[in-house]
Formats: C-alpha cells, structure tokens, sequence
C-alpha cells in the first residue's frame, strides 16, 4: 500500500489537469454511510468492538479492485499533523481526526475515493469528482458500496432504509454535495439573496470543511440536509438542478461586473496578483481572498492557461497542516505566515500579471438574469 509520504507528493486527480466546467463548479462529492448488521455503532462502541469492526471492514476495502496500490493507514497511528492534512485533503472528516484505536482511513491512487472506517459510522464512503458531476462520483461510488455490499452485511430496514448514526442520513445514507466558487456574487452583494432561496428549499450551505465552518475564498459547499423518503435520483436532480442554476447566477454576476466596472474589476484582480507575489506575511483568510480573486481572473480570461490548477494547487498547500508538514516542524501562525507567503511568491514567480482589459466574447451568459433567485420550484 501507499505510504503517507507518497500520497502527499501527488496532488488528488480533480486538481491536476484541465477540467471542464470547474471554473464555478469546483468539486462535486457522493457520500455514503453505511453500517454492519449487529454491531454497536462506532460512537457507543467499546475499544474491542471497534477494534472488532475495522477487523471485519478493513481487508475488504483493501481488496478492493480500485484501491490496488492505495493508502491505508489506521488513524491512531498516524500524528496530529498528518490526520489534519487528510482533512484538509477533504479525506478524512475533523470528526474521524479526533478518533481514537480501531478508525482507519482508505484512499485510492488518484484520491478520487476515500472509505472511512469507524467515524460516525462503520463505513463513511465518497468520491469526489472534478465540476459538476454528481452522476460520475455516484457511478464510481455505487460501484464500490454493490461489490462491499457482497462481503459484508449492511444494516438495513425495510421501511426505513439503511440504517445510520445520525437520523438525517436513515434511507438512502447519501449526501450529495457540489463546492462552489463564488466570488461574483459576494462582490455584488448577491450572494446573500442566493443562500437565503437554498436554504428554504431544504438544501444545507456551508463552509470550505463543511458543517461548522465558515468559507474562505468565497468557497461554499451546499449538500442535501436528509434522506430519509427520497431515492438517490431525486436528490441528486434536485442538487445538480439547483447548483447548475448558481452557476449561471455567478458567471451572470461577472459578466455584469465585467460589462458595468471594467476598470474596478481589472484593478481588484491586478491588486490580488500585487499583492501575492510581493507581500511577506498573510494568514488564511487574507490569503485565500486574493488567491479567490486570481482564480476569478483566470477563469475570465486575465492570465493564461493554466493559472486554475495554480490556484486550487495554492488553496491546498498554504492550509495549516501543510505548511507544518512542508517545513517539517510545528510553527506557530507567525510563522506559519512568513511560509505561507514564501510558497506564494514561489508560485507566482513565473507567472505573467495580469492584462488590464478582457473581452466578454468567453463569457456565456446564462438564461436566467441574475436576479431571478427562486429555487422552490426546483
């Protein structure tokens, strides 16, 4: 299997490589929690009962086709820093990382799928795909959870649908959930008007490591909130129909930024490149603000090829845990800010600044206008 060292060195498939449609749509993830027949759920499991399950999950996981030459590492055995990175990798959940003996965590080459055993469930699956996607991660996903469902029982009422820990995911056990990025609409001040008609058609919105967590970069993920009573097609047409409308709120919001502010929006991503190649210290959400605005500029047109993967590369790698492992020491914010400006200025050594005045011949604009927010329909 792969070793820690190895998987840190290859940055997960939907980073690398030009993708179609991610310039708003960034990711797209399935996830599936699943149980095992008669056994104690992880959280009110002994230290022999978990112990116990991941003996039972983890061989099968492993033997799986698709996690030939994978990562597979028990969580206890790993440092602090290392099981921060693989949330930060959006491996691993914050809840997983807190787990003690008996969790473990499996991931594929290409990061694309990543099991994990004994978080809040016996098995946490999903699969992460590149844009707007939904059906791809779910085909993937699907594939994985028939060929687990032949070795191992899964808990399963005939009314109520799988079984889980938490009553939101009884049913289906799925969470569907695409990452957006958005910074069009928070400019314009829109971006308020647009969660506010999510949230009231039941659909959660949240941060860049979900529930809890606030969004740097104008990075928001929106997921389904149940599943109990709806089939995976249902939430999935209902997610890909909703996301695929934001998008078309976000690229309406930059064409109009485009069309009403040429100047203002040259000097804001000219300011954001200004900025990064020359400054010495930034923390987080200073860091995260500019490079949003960079990854804006590249998607309409201000750089050349290639810039996007520049930018998700940076989002992943200035993230604390990865600093930390980069310098091989523990380092206080302080420090953890002089690194982070060290590896921007590094990135965007051999970058070209941006050009001061675009065409809008790229930009599409969508058939909704941007002030038609009403999803109930939807």
């Amino acid at each position: 299997m792969m070793r820690f060292a190895t998987l840190m060195k290859h940055p997960a498939d939907w980073m690398i490589g030009k993708h179609a449609n991610n310039e708003v749509v960034i990711t797209s993830r399935i996830r599936l929690a699943r149980n095992l027949n008669n056994l104690s759920f992880p959280g009110w499991a002994t230290k022999a009962q978990r112990i116990e399950s991941l003996e039972l999950v983890r061989p099968k996981v492993e033997a799986l086709k698709v996690m030939k030459n994978g990562f597979s590492h028990e969580l206890s055995e790993l440092e602090a820093i290392q099981k921060q990175v693989l949330v930060e990798r959006h491996l691993i959940s914050r809840e997983q990382a807190a787990r003690g003996q008996g969790s473990a965590a499996v991931v594929d080459r290409g990061q694309r799928l990543s099991l994990m055993i004994n978080e809040e469930d016996h098995l946490r699956m999903q699969s992460i795909r590149a844009g707007l996607d939904l059906r791809g991660a779910h085909k993937l996903l699907g594939k994985v959870d028939d060929a687990l469902e032949q070795e191992l029982e899964f808990a399963f009422d005939s009314e109520l649908g799988y079984l889980t820990a938490c009553p939101t995911n009884l049913g289906t056990g799925m969470r569907a959930s695409a990452m957006l990025h958005l910074p069009a609409l928070v400019l314009t001040e829109q971006i308020g008007q647009v969660l506010q008609a999510v949230n009231k058609i039941g659909l959660a919105v949240r941060g860049i490591f979900g529930e809890g967590t606030e969004s740097l970069g104008h990075l928001f993920q929106i997921s389904n909130q149940s599943t109990l009573g709806e089939s995976e097609e249902v939430i999935i047409s209902r997610l890909e129909r909703v996301v695929s409308q934001i998008q078309t709120h976000e690229t309406n919001a930059r064409l109009k930024m485009l069309e009403d502010e040429p100047n203002q929006l040259s000097d804001k991503i000219g300011r954001a490149y200004g900025i990064l190649r020359y400054a010495t210290m930034f923390d987080s959400k200073e860091a995260f603000a500019h490079i949003s605005l960079l990854r804006m500029g590249a998607a309409m047109g201000y750089f050349s090829d290639g810039i996007m993967q520049v930018c998700d590369s940076m989002m992943m790698d200035i993230q604390p845990a990865h600093l930390q492992l980069h310098a091989g020491a523990e380092l206080d914010p302080n420090q953890r800010d002089l690194i982070r400006a060290e590896i921007l200025r590094s990135r965007l050594q051999s970058l070209d600044a941006p050009a001061t005045s675009i065409s809008n011949d790229h930009l599409v604009s969508g058939e909704n206008s941007t002030g038609d927010l009403n999803f109930e329909n939807e």
